[in-house]
């Protein structure tokens, strides 16, 4: 990711200058670094545009700039080969289809308002906007283990919400969602 700096304010070998990324999610001591496969794939696009700008960067003339996004690159991808390292595949394939597990899609019910249906997925692929909830965040852990037709409260920044399962799904093709009860 890279962000172009106006090349008023600049040279012009400095206008390709790596973008400041948040950290990574962290992952609690000890818990595994579950991955779907498009968790997988997610990491594997991130080394591969890390390894484009790190190429870019060896065009720019030496300087401070320069070794300060060399700097920045290297603490990045350190941080990434760690994840691709610790990465633990979950076939979705092998959870149990009658359960909320790694890599299930779940529609719920909540007391107040529409079915809503989140993704439960790896730290490096949570988007809660999107319905994408890491497995570490509150929602997930109350909602891992239950089935259709478990209630399930949660806390929030709200308070405690209550949601009813109504829906559990897998991605891989074979497999049939557990439908309402």
């Amino acid at each position: 990711m890279l962000r172009r700096v106006n090349k008023a304010f600049t040279k012009e070998d400095e206008a390709d200058v790596p973008d400041l990324v948040p950290a990574r999610a962290p992952l609690p001591d000890g818990t595994p670094n579950y991955v779907t496969a498009r968790g997988l794939d997610k990491l594997k696009a991130e080394l591969k545009d890390f390894e484009e700008a790190r190429a870019r960067l060896d065009t720019m003339a030496e300087g401070a700039d320069r070794t300060r996004a060399l700097a920045h690159l290297g603490a990045r991808r350190n941080a990434l080969d760690a994840r691709l390292a610790s990465a633990m595949l979950v076939d979705s394939a092998n959870q149990p289809r009658d359960e909320v597990r790694f890599g299930a899609s779940v529609s719920v019910r909540p007391a107040t308002g529409p079915l809503r249906t989140y993704k439960i997925v790896g730290v490096d692929e949570a988007e809660p906007t999107t319905g994408l909830v890491a497995f570490v965040a509150p929602l997930a852990r109350g909602l891992l283990g239950k089935g259709v037709g478990d209630l399930v409260k949660v806390r929030t920044p709200r308070g405690e919400d209550e949601f009813e399962i109504v829906r559990i799904d897998y991605d891989d093709p074979g497999a049939d969602p557990v439908p309402n009860k």
